[in-house]
């Protein structure tokens, strides 16, 4: 039976991961992943653009109307105030890779 390889799931971890695969320290990894995060929050601030990271996904603000929606509790119409939300839509080699 093969063995399964077991997935880091803390960031430590997956700095851990990154470093031994790079051959680099686990502080440089720490670096590296914080920039990255850094870049896609600017990039994601570009609201007509977003940021695209090749192989995992799109990162971008999307601007949400105001709309009438419903209270579920009393079923009393309220109105929804516009708003900006952070979407992240996976790319297709993402989710080819996960759904086979």
């Amino acid at each position: 039976m093969a063995k399964k390889e077991v997935v880091p799931t803390t960031k430590s971890g997956i700095m851990a991961a990154v470093a031994e695969a790079a051959g680099i320290t686990k502080k440089q990894a720490a670096a590296a992943y914080d920039k990255l995060v850094e870049i896609a929050v600017k990039g994601a601030k570009q609201e007509e653009k977003g940021l695209t990271l090749p192989g995992l996904g799109k990162v971008k603000l999307i601007k949400r109307p105001a709309r009438m929606g419903r209270n579920p509790a009393t079923g009393e119409a309220i109105k929804i105030k516009a708003k900006k939300v952070v979407k992240i839509v996976a790319c297709k080699a993402l989710k080819d890779a996960i759904l086979g």
